[in-house]
């Protein structure tokens, strides 16, 4: 079982920057490729961001690439999304998730292949 809690939400204008954090605890946390989805007001959950265990692969939806950056830390159970040059388009709760992987490279992209999910947390992009 692995337990996530998001952090690093909140309102910023039309171009400024977050990042945000998810902390891991429970078991081995290198052992999970993670990922970052988003869910608007009215729309479907879709995907972000995807980081494999290892953190050597990465993917990224065709909305954000170029401007949010997904990393982790092994060492402190943590996963980062940084995102930049945000837009009113990026308003949405955020939400980190993980799935047990055996291979250092892999990473997901769909929602139905992760097993844990955090609560989320907003993020409001001003125009």
């Amino acid at each position: 079982q692995v337990q996530l809690v998001e952090s690093g939400g909140g309102l910023v204008q039309a171009g400024g920057s977050l990042r945000l954090s998810c902390a891991a605890s429970g078991r081995t946390f290198s052992s999970y490729a993670m990922g970052w989805f988003r869910q608007a007001p009215g729309k479907e959950r879709e995907f972000v961001a995807a980081i494999s265990w290892s953190g050597g692969s990465t993917y990224y939806a065709d909305s954000v690439k170029g401007r949010f950056t997904i990393s982790r830390d092994n060492a402190k159970n943590t996963v980062y999304l940084q995102m930049n040059s945000l837009k009113p388009e990026d308003t949405a709760v955020y939400y980190c998730a993980a799935r047990g992987v055996r291979n250092g490279n892999t990473y997901y992209t769909s929602k139905g292949s992760y097993d844990y999910w955090g609560q989320g947390t907003q993020v409001t992009v001003s125009s």
